[in-house]
């Protein structure tokens, strides 16, 4: 018998500081924090969208050149979203990667982010400031699981690539990069303490 797995969903993990100048970590979060407490616009859309905890992403996406420890994480993110494309074997042609919108993210005690996917990008990620213990891991969804209908679960010792969903626990300073069609979720935060995260999308030309 022959058993040949097709059309591999790569999850891409490294370290931040892999590339560019080293962040410091608490440097980030308390940049994060601080402007959690002072954008009105981001907490006013978070509070008329019952949206746990805060995030930028509908008042500040352009954190790279408003505040320079973020431009520190986009110069890293960049060589990051590069070293992705080589690995997909994309051919870009004339048309770089561009980071489209980054955006920040503090999830509270109990609060969850629920499946989505990102259409307008094509490379989408997530760089950790503060997991807290007990903090969320991420969730990735087998994009076929709208499509196997009839299909019996999974056994509990299934191999990692043939379950229906992977739960990433990434550490602070690392960062997580995948294809921006891949449906993920940010299940309950069932730590006292806030899951503070810095998310971003890689448009195409």
């Amino acid at each position: 018998m022959t058993l040949t797995r097709l059309f591999a969903t790569p999850l891409y993990h490294a370290r931040l500081s892999d590339f560019g100048s080293p962040v410091d970590p608490a440097e980030l979060e308390a940049s994060c924090l601080s402007i959690a407490e002072d954008d009105e616009a981001g907490q006013a859309w978070c509070e008329e969208n019952a949206f746990p905890g805060y995030t930028s992403y509908a008042s500040l996406t352009d954190l790279g050149w408003r505040f320079p420890i973020f431009a520190q994480v986009v110069e890293s993110l960049d060589a990051h979203a590069a070293a992705f494309a080589r690995a997909l074997h994309w051919d870009l042609g004339e048309k770089p990667l561009r980071l489209e919108d980054i955006w920040i993210n503090v999830l509270p005690e109990g609060g969850s982010h629920s499946g989505h996917l990102h259409p307008h990008a094509v490379i989408s990620g997530t760089t950790y400031v503060a997991m807290p213990e007990g903090a969320s891991a991420i969730r990735f969804e087998d994009p076929r699981l709208p499509m196997m209908m009839a299909a019996p679960v999974r056994t509990k010792d299934a191999p990692e690539d043939l379950r229906a969903f992977h739960y990433a626990r990434p550490a602070v300073g690392d960062v997580l990069l995948w294809e921006s069609w891949l449906r993920h979720e940010v299940p309950l935060n069932q730590s006292e303490e806030e899951r503070v995260s810095v998310s971003f999308n890689y448009a195409w030309g």
